[in-house]
């Protein structure tokens, strides 16, 4: 039951945050996901509906990289080449619900790094 009631409200923030942020083709949107296992991060426009980018622990060259901080930080850096490799100057970052704090923080600050504006 408390289980249930947690993905919920985890639902509830993510509506609320979704409403205000917004990507387009210019600006898009950053969603970055955390499970126990894998961080998935894509780049989105959604005026078209369309993923214009995504990276994950999934993929091979990050198939070691764990999702805590350190993990974080590489996939971001790595996720912020790849935008600017694509020509893209600004994006708006999407949190998923989650507290901007530790992994989320440092996922955001890579990006930063890299040249991104958000």
């Amino acid at each position: 039951m408390k289980l249930s009631k947690k993905k919920e409200l985890v639902q509830k923030r993510r509506w609320r945050i979704r409403k205000k942020v917004v990507g387009t083709a210019e600006r898009p949107r950053v969603a970055v996901r955390f499970t126990n296992k894998n961080i998935h991060a894509q780049c989105i426009d959604d005026s078209k509906g369309h993923t214009l980018l995504s990276l994950a622990t999934t993929h091979a060259d990050f198939k070691k990289l764990l999702p805590n901080v350190d993990g974080s930080k590489n996939l971001g850096s790595a996720f912020g080449e790849k935008i600017k490799a694509s020509g893209l100057e600004s994006i708006v970052f999407d949190r998923s619900g989650r507290k901007y704090h530790g992994c989320v923080k440092a996922f955001a600050d890579s990006l930063r790094e890299q040249g991104l504006k958000f």
